[in-house]
């Protein structure tokens, strides 16, 4: 395994001051060579990788949410290929991101919230060159991840029925602005907003208008011309 000999060398991809240290203190006393990698102000994840590369470690343990690095699953697959072992230890709870690290070529994907242990014990198992996950888990994370992309594509599918009006009134109700301020907004009855809301629920197969703005920032939707908004009133 790259940068191993009698000890293993872990990069630790963390922009969560705390949390580094206290997995920087704890892996260094089971004997791990740990090489934190800082996360700095506007920092690209082509930066991170190169970094993280440079030291030739045998394990990455890598957060997902970097801050200002930008999302940690862009890492997996470069991490992966240039033979470094990946182990996520993440905040996120969403699965279909879990079954992507996997799919990707991550070792492991754990939750912060595991025991030190739990996670003390995966990376051992790495290390030795063993299984995590069993090939159940395994296979039902990447499944999951498989399902929920092929439900992002079809609600961007949906979202280029809109007409360019109801793409800026989907725009509003993603800034929580109300019915009342959208047509106050738009020089437009409240009834007219209304159908082109109802128009809106219909293209995207959903029953409301929290159902549209969630389904909206599940696939990542942005507005190819976002319209001003003004905050909603208190």
């Amino acid at each position: 395994m790259p940068g191993r000999a009698d000890v293993t060398t872990v990069a630790l991809v963390e922009d969560h001051v705390l949390f580094a240290e206290a997995m920087d203190v704890t892996l260094t006393r089971e004997g791990f060579d740990v090489r934190r990698i800082p996360v700095k102000e506007r920092a690209m994840p082509g930066q991170l990788l190169t970094s993280v590369m440079r030291m030739n470690p045998g394990i990455a343990l890598l957060d997902l949410d970097l801050g200002a690095g930008g999302d940690g699953t862009r890492l997996v697959a470069p991490l992966t290929r240039s033979g470094i072992s990946v182990v996520v230890v993440t905040g996120s709870t969403d699965r279909a991101r879990w079954g992507q690290c996997l799919r990707e070529g991550a070792r492991a994907v754990l939750s912060k919230s595991a025991r030190l242990e739990e996670i003390l014990s995966a990376l051992r198992l790495v290390a030795d060159g063993r299984h995590v996950h069993t090939g159940e888990e395994r296979q039902s994370l990447i499944t999951h991840f498989y399902t929920e992309r092929e439900v992002v594509k079809t609600v961007r599918r949906r979202l280029e029925l809109l007409t360019a009006r109801e793409i800026e009134v989907l725009a509003h109700l993603m800034d929580g602005q109300p019915v009342r301020e959208i047509a106050d907004a738009s020089f437009v009855s409240e009834a007219t907003v209304r159908t082109q809301v109802k128009s809106i629920l219909a293209k995207l197969e959903v029953t409301s208008q929290l159902a549209a703005v969630g389904a909206a920032r599940k696939a990542g939707w942005v507005p190819p011309s976002r319209p001003p908004s003004r905050p909603s009133a208190e």
